[in-house]
């Protein structure tokens, strides 16, 4: 049997068995190298697999992972909601906006969006219920929010991505996803703003407006994060591995000096579990790279683009085509699994067309980031719904109008390159 037909079976699968992504990556490696090439190429298996992840640039997953939980579970989100509330006063859909902006700015700690989705459904879908909000409705706006953290820095999806496209600056890439990231969150807060006003969802807000400067004071610590790591890496004063490492240590102080809310116990347990979340990570990772490393060998992924690249010359269509393909992954994989399998087969058909492979990074970004929060899998959709006690069958009245407006934010930048590429070009990076 040929191999690439033993390695694209063997994946799909092990999938509609429940196997693990990591275990159905890794197994269909495995399958494929010692059918479709040699019983004997198995014993370079175990070389490739830690190939993989020997790579320095990795060791800023686990590190931004830790400090994504040091500030989640420090107060951070409870003083940001405070700040936001102050900013965006009493008003028609205002606790939403809040939980957006407060996504937005969680994104930029923790790099991930079922975290984020996390740490602010927590604390936010409580305080929407007594205002009024539907909680599917709250459930929909905070993991559409929660999203956009795979575009705003320190976006782990993007560290992967770095690394698997040759001569990639990740500081471009950083600043590059600022922007669509911004863009992607007033995606959210238009619909939102439309069904609430509509609805009359929020009619028991609170009328009182907190004091913008006490709010702005205590949230200042937790603002200070991503000014840290951005301004960091823009100054040259460390690079982007080293500015996880300063992140995961600033979270601490703040956690255990400024805001006191952790003690022993808790610092355990959040290294315990940051450990547990950066292990299943490297998993898929190590896997991944024996997957990509067997359809590499074999052929497949340069077969595969061949015929994508067969289906028209316009490059136009062959994008929309590709986005269509990723946006369908979305619905079903993690970005990071996606950036792993997709790659070996997208990275020469945007060669082919010289797309602007920071560019090209950020779309697919964008595009998983519709994905985390369309049903029927939507992994954000699923930490929301259960922190809000729903089914994910009862978001989807409202969550279609928000990935239909980031769907369009998607096509602008689609349409604009330069909402992606001014800034890195602005910041003298290499694009």
């Amino acid at each position: 049997m040929d191999g690439n037909l033993v390695l694209l079976l063997s994946f799909v699968g092990l999938l509609l068995v429940g196997a693990p992504i990591a275990v159905a990556l890794g197994l269909a490696g495995v399958a494929a190298v010692a059918i479709g090439l040699s019983p004997d190429m198995v014993a370079m298996v175990g070389s490739n697999t830690y190939a993989s992840i020997a790579k320095y640039p990795l060791i800023a997953i686990p590190l931004f992972i830790l400090t994504g939980m040091v500030f989640e579970r420090s107060g951070v989100a409870g003083h940001l909601v405070t700040l936001a509330e102050s900013i965006v006063g009493p008003r028609r859909g205002g606790l939403a906006i809040v939980a957006t902006l407060v996504c937005l700015v969680m994104g930029g700690m923790s790099g991930s969006g079922p975290a984020d989705a996390a740490a602010v459904a927590t604390i936010m879908i409580g305080a929407m219920r007594k205002a009024g909000y539907p909680p599917a409705f709250s459930a929909s706006v905070i993991a559409a929010s929660a999203s956009t953290a795979i575009l705003i820095p320190p976006s782990i999806a993007l560290i992967v991505y770095s690394i698997m496209v040759p001569g990639m600056d990740l500081r471009a890439l950083f600043a590059a996803g600022i922007f669509p990231g911004l863009l992607a969150g007033l995606a959210v807060i238009l619909p939102t703003l439309v069904i609430s006003r509509r609805k009359d969802f929020g009619a028991n807000e609170s009328t009182v407006r907190p004091p913008f400067w006490p709010s702005l004071f205590n949230a200042i610590p937790a603002l200070m994060a991503p000014v840290i790591i951005l301004g960091g890496l823009r100054s040259g004063l460390f690079t982007p591995t080293e500015a996880a490492a300063v992140a995961a240590g600033y979270g601490f102080i703040v956690g255990i000096v400024i805001y006191r809310r952790l003690g022993w116990r808790d610092i355990y347990r959040l290294l315990v579990d940051s450990a547990e979340t950066s292990a299943v990570i490297m998993i898929i990772i190590s896997l991944a790279g024996l997957f990509t490393w067997a359809g590499s060998t074999l052929g497949g992924f340069d077969a595969a683009a061949a015929a994508i690249l067969a289906l028209s010359e316009n490059g136009t269509v062959v994008l929309l085509l590709v986005m269509a393909l990723l946006l369908l992954a979305g619905m079903v994989l993690d970005g990071i699994s996606i950036y792993l399998i997709t790659l070996p087969l997208l990275i020469p058909i945007a060669t082919t067309f010289d797309w602007n492979l920071t560019w090209f990074g950020v779309l697919m970004a964008m595009n998983i980031a519709i994905g985390q929060f369309t049903p029927p899998v939507a992994v954000n959709l699923m930490v929301t719904s259960r922190v809000a006690r729903v089914p994910i069958e009862a978001t989807v009245p409202w969550v279609i109008w928000m990935v239909l407006s980031m769907t369009v934010a998607l096509l602008l930048v689609i349409l604009i390159p330069e909402i992606t590429l001014w800034l890195p070009q602005a910041l003298g990076y290499r694009i």
